[in-house]
């Protein structure tokens, strides 16, 4: 072989080389972005114990998780209590995302993926208000096309991290606990009274009843009943019991106006237990399927469910109108019917 032969050989052995190399630069340029990152936690390094508050902002809300000793608290509801079961799911949901899908993306695609202000920005702070972790959940994602997305579970979200704008992420969790809605994160549960001795309503038009009984087991006694009446005990028994499985729907914000809740015109209802505790409560006006309501507790009692309902007094409350349908009736709904002949 002559030395030029051997040398164009060479030369074109280094330009195939080259361009094998340029193929494979430009094949791995064309994967999706960070493919690497496939089944990798979302949010690495976030840790439970470091977490003090959540905030979660949407267009028109911002809700903020904070946590008080053992304890997590609403800050917009005046500190009213969070369900803690709730909230440790979220977290530990959060805590336990993998990446199951990552794309580049661009503006056009954030704004249809409602991955810029128009999401659901989350963001984890420390005790000292630090943002240990932040992402921006935006619409779900489906495996296969829902006709109705918008109250479908879905199967998934797309998620974007701030600060890495260019890429979209898919988890597998919808993330349906990432809202801003206080009805959404409440710990429920309202008042247990329990062995009432007598319970009055107070309408604001004048009509009014009561009802008494001697002891726990007694039948009730309708107050002032008139010739011809007959208490329905079934009813009576019904009102009462309302106020033993009062559980609640949301919370109002603290500075809500009596006005816009009727609670400057309610329907009182005042009752007393054996155990000596009094509860006084106001009912507004219906918000939707739901009773404007603020309560009084006076007192005293070591049992948990006592403290808890007194803290209640502190907040507007909104109760499910399903719960005070019993306690809400006029005095001649309590009455047993007169059959009509025919």
């Amino acid at each position: 072989m002559s030395a030029r032969l051997a040398a164009v050989l060479v030369a074109l052995l280094l330009v195939l080389g080259g361009g094998a190399l340029l193929y494979h630069r430009q094949g791995m340029e064309q994967r999706p972005v960070a493919s690497g990152t496939l089944g990798q936690p979302l949010l690495k390094g976030l840790k439970a114990a470091d977490i003090a508050s959540i905030a979660i902002r949407e267009p028109k809300a911002t809700l903020t998780l904070e946590r008080k000793g053992e304890r997590w608290a609403i800050a917009e509801r005046a500190g009213f209590p969070a369900d803690p079961d709730k909230v440790r799911e979220f977290v530990l949901k959060a805590i336990t995302l993998k990446i199951g899908q990552v794309e580049p993306v661009g503006a056009a695609d954030r704004a249809r993926l409602h991955l810029d202000d128009s999401g659901t920005r989350i963001e984890f702070r420390s005790a000292e208000g630090k943002a240990l972790a932040q992402m921006i959940a935006g619409r779900k994602h489906f495996r296969t096309e829902s006709e109705n997305p918008d109250k479908a579970p879905g199967d998934g979200r797309f998620v974007l991290l701030p600060g890495a704008e260019s890429s979209v992420y898919v988890v597998a969790d919808p993330l349906s606990q990432a809202s801003a809605k206080s009805a959404d994160w409440i710990a429920r549960k309202g008042l247990e009274a329990e062995k009432l001795k007598s319970l009055e309503v107070k309408h604001p038009g004048g009509e009014s009843w009561r009802i008494d009984r001697e002891k726990d087991d007694a039948p009730w006694k309708l107050a002032g009943i008139r010739p011809g009446e007959k208490l329905a005990i079934t009813k009576a028994n019904a009102a009462g019991y309302a106020l033993s499985i009062m559980d609640l729907a949301d919370v109002a914000p603290k500075d809500v106006k009596n006005a816009d809740t009727g609670l400057d015109k309610p329907i009182l209802a005042e009752a007393a237990t054996s155990e000596g505790l009094s509860y006084r409560l106001k009912i507004g006006k219906l918000e939707g399927d739901n009773y404007y309501l603020t309560v009084a507790v006076s007192g005293d009692s070591k049992a948990e469910h006592v403290q808890r309902e007194k803290m209640l007094g502190e907040h507007v409350l909104l109760v499910p109108k399903s719960k005070l349908e019993d306690l809400l009736k006029k005095r001649a709904e309590l009455l047993e019917q007169k059959e009509v002949k025919k």
